[in-house]
């Protein structure tokens, strides 16, 4: 039976930059209360306001989206720059190699998703909603982040209002109709088990 979660933008946990370069505001973490050392899997923003290294993340797959601000350019284990906007597609990649950091033009917001190697794997989606999509996910675990506009989510009776930043998880959503509806970007962050 499928369950939805709501998770509120004014109920997420701040902490420092596992470098101690900034704060992150974490969206959810398995298991629930783990450090960031010890997650399966982790859903996290953070604002980025200097240049410099990514924190290094031992066994760690990692995606990252834009969400707020002008983008920034990443140099990932010495290779050429990759330069990440608000359009542009999320951006998966080791969080266990050399990754640096340059703002194209001042601070931005990030969306992060990071999953254990060895145990889950994750796909992030960013969807613009204009009136109703209906989605099917492949894996047990559907995140539905509104990143901006409102949006309600509908799934097997489950019903969840959605403003900007806030999130439902709906857990055993894998082949189920999930209904978005309204005027809103958003991202699809699918979880699922190796």
């Amino acid at each position: 039976m499928i369950r939805a979660t709501v998770l509120r933008s004014s109920t997420y946990r701040r902490m420092p930059w596992k470098n101690g370069g900034g704060e992150t505001v974490e969206i959810a973490v398995s298991p629930d209360g783990a450090a960031l050392s010890d997650f399966d899997w982790r859903i996290s923003m953070a604002a980025v306001a200097t240049d410099g290294p990514f924190s290094i993340f031992a066994g760690i797959d990692r995606t990252l989206s834009i969400l707020d601000g002008n983008g920034m350019s990443l140099t990932i284990g010495g290779e050429a720059r990759v330069l990440l906007t608000q359009d542009s597609a999320p951006l998966a990649f080791p969080a266990d190699i050399s990754v640096s950091a340059t703002l194209a033009d001042g601070p931005i917001l990030d969306l992060n998703v990071m999953t254990r190697r060895n145990g889950f794997g994750h796909r992030v989606e960013r969807a613009d909603v204009n009136s109703t999509v209906t989605v099917h996910p492949a894996a047990p675990t559907l995140f539905v982040l509104c990143h901006q506009g409102t949006l309600t989510v509908d799934c097997s009776g489950e019903h969840a209002d959605l403003g900007p930043k806030d999130a439902v998880v709906l857990e055993q959503a894998k082949g189920k109709d999930v209904v978005i509806s309204g005027k809103a970007r958003c991202f699809l962050i699918s979880i699922d088990p190796i």
